[in-house]
Formats: structure tokens, C-alpha cells, sequence
């Protein structure tokens, strides 16, 4: 049975050392990765389920459509070129074009960090609550106040990671930039084959309209001929996008993972206690309940008692018999 409480005083005391646990559990589980207290439940073991989350949504980016497009190949770039032509130089890459796909291609793609956000934050509530409200057990005055708590918090921290995802969403979308000397690296590698690709496209008619190309495999390009005035840019445009894609996929990854752990820290070590204390010490909040005890339990306490009492009794008529078989014998 749980200690009885008598005063304000002990109910705070009590109260205090449930934060305490909770927080230090919760550090353990989210945080360091450990799970000694919960050693044979999967779903406890939480910085793993984070990984294979991360992992999930690294291969869900890289798998989208938008990532490997399947209309014909140059297509879309020739379409875009097409759209976006100005007076001017025939041979540069206006830069509106390679925009025009890359926000394409993220529009795409937008919904997928937002959903895996939705996805973390609710599994990382069902922890919170879980170890609240084992902590909690045997104060079922607490378990509503903890319960929504914990609700609010996770609310609070999930609209936060939204609001962040989304705004780092929209700059994939506004400016084409990397520092990544990957960039320039896949790219140079991609157009070693321009000239080849071009040769083979514009002068070698009666050869087999398949192609190979390293990055893409095997292509289709029959349909290339006619665009012989594009098919340059075209192919610079492609193997640009090609090149920087990579980049902003493991940057949407990175910034996540980076993101999510700061968050999940920072909901254990500063938001958390504060929640909790600003709840339980509002108006009605639940330290004055502690000093009250559920029907079930104070029933069960009172049968406890009067089994105790009537123990006692028991062993005092008993010790008296034996003292009266002790003085006969003798």
C-alpha cells in the first residue's frame, strides 16, 4: 500500500520525487539509451526505435517518385527550357529553369517530413505517458493531471518540429546553394558522358535508340532527336539536379535527426518538470488530491487495518494461552 499523506508538506515531497524518477527515466530511455528498467519491452528501447524511424524516412525520401522521375528521359528539362526561354545567349542555363524543377521536385516530397514529425512525436508521447504514468501508480489523483501534461507538452513540442519542417521545407524550395563539395564532384563526373550521350543521339541514327549511362542505367533516347537546338542544356540541367538532389535529401535527413534530438533533450531536461509543476500546482491542479485517497484503495486499506488489528489481538490472546500452558507444565 502507498504511504497515507497527512499534509501538504509530504504530498509535495511525494509529488517532487515522481518528477524526479519520471525525468531521470525518461533521460535514460530518450536520451542515453538506456533501458535497464525496461529491459524485455521493444517499444521501450527507444533511441533504436528512433534509428530504424530515421532510417524509414531516409529510404521513403530517396524511394519518391520525385527522386527517381519516370516520364522520358530529358523530357521534363527540355519542357522547362522550353517554357523559361529568353532573348539572350543560346547557350546559358537560366537559372529559373533549374528552380522551376527543384521546386517541383520538393513540392513532391513536402508532405513526407511533416507526416514522419507527426509520426516521432507520437510515438515519443506514448513514452512520456507511459513512464508517467508508472511513477504515478499508486496516485490515481495524479495520473489525470500527468496524463494531460504530458498531452499538452508533446502538443506544444510536435507544432514547434511542424512549424520548423515546414519553413525548412520552403527553403529547399527558394534557393539552390550548397557548400557541398559533392556537388561539383557527382556533377563533373555526370557530364564526362555529354559528348558521347550527344554523339550518339544526333549523329548515329541507325543505331539501337537504348543508351547507357552511368547513374541512370539504361534510357530510352529516340525521342531525342528532334530537340537537337535544347539537348545540351538539357542534359547540363539534368545532370545539375541530379547532382544537387543528393544534397537536399541528406540535408532534410541531417537537419531532421539534428533537429528531433535537440527537441527530445530539451523536452526532458527543461520542458518537462516545468509542464508537470505548472499543471499540478494550477487551479485545480492535483497536490491538494494526494491527501485523498480513491474508494478502492481507502476500502482496501481500511480491511488491511482492522486484519492487522484483529492480528494483533490474536497474538496477544495466543501469547497468553501459551504463558497459561507454560505456568501449568511447569
Amino acid at each position: 500500500m502507498p504511504q497515507k499523506m497527512s499534509s501538504l508538506t509530504e504530498a509535495m515531497t511525494t509529488f517532487m520525487q515522481i518528477i524526479g524518477l519520471a525525468k531521470e527515466s525518461l533521460r535514460k530511455i530518450l536520451v542515453r539509451g538506456e533501458f535497464d528498467e525496461y529491459p524485455d519491452e521493444q517499444n521501450m528501447h527507444c533511441t533504436a526505435r528512433l534509428v530504424e524511424m530515421f532510417n524509414q524516412f531516409s529510404d521513403e525520401l530517396h524511394k519518391h517518385a520525385e527522386s527517381d522521375p519516370a516520364e522520358k528521359f530529358l523530357m521534363e528539362e527540355i519542357m522547362v527550357l522550353e517554357g523559361t526561354k529568353v532573348i539572350g545567349l543560346p547557350n546559358f542555363l537560366p537559372r529559373t529553369a533549374f528552380l522551376t524543377i527543384l521546386q517541383k521536385r520538393v513540392k513532391g516530397i513536402s508532405s513526407i517530413p511533416t507526416i514522419f514529425i507527426e509520426e516521432v512525436w507520437s510515438y515519443v508521447e506514448e513514452i512520456v505517458i507511459s513512464v508517467m504514468m508508472h511513477h504515478s501508480e499508486h496516485y490515481y489523483q495524479l495520473q489525470l493531471s500527468f496524463r494531460r501534461a504530458g498531452h499538452n507538452l508533446i502538443a506544444k513540442m510536435k507544432e514547434r518540429s511542424i512549424n520548423w519542417v515546414m519553413e525548412i521545407v520552403e527553403m529547399q524550395k527558394q534557393t539552390d546553394y550548397t557548400c557541398n563539395p559533392e556537388y561539383l564532384s557527382d556533377w563533373n563526373k555526370l557530364m564526362v558522358q555529354q559528348d558521347a550521350f550527344m554523339k550518339y543521339v544526333l549523329t548515329n541514327v541507325d543505331c539501337p535508340s537504348i543508351i547507357k549511362l552511368e547513374g541512370f542505367g539504361e534510357i530510352e533516347v529516340s525521342h531525342l532527336e528532334k530537340y537537337s537546338h535544347v539537348l545540351q542544356l538539357a542534359f547540363d540541367l539534368k545532370m545539375r539536379m541530379t547532382a544537387y538532389w543528393k544534397i537536399v535529401l541528406k540535408r532534410l535527413v541531417d537537419c531532421m535527426a539534428l533537429h528531433l534530438l535537440l527537441s527530445i533533450g530539451n523536452l526532458v531536461n527543461k520542458e518537462f518538470e516545468a509542464e508537470i509543476v505548472n499543471e499540478l500546482m494550477g487551479p485545480g491542479g492535483g497536490i491538494e488530491r494526494m491527501l485523498e485517497e480513491s474508494p478502492a484503495v481507502a476500502s482496501k486499506r481500511q480491511k488491511i487495518s482492522k486484519s492487522i488489528e484483529l492480528l494483533r489481538k490474536s497474538k496477544e490472546v495466543v501469547a497468553k494461552i501459551m504463558d497459561k500452558i507454560g505456568t501449568y507444565n511447569d
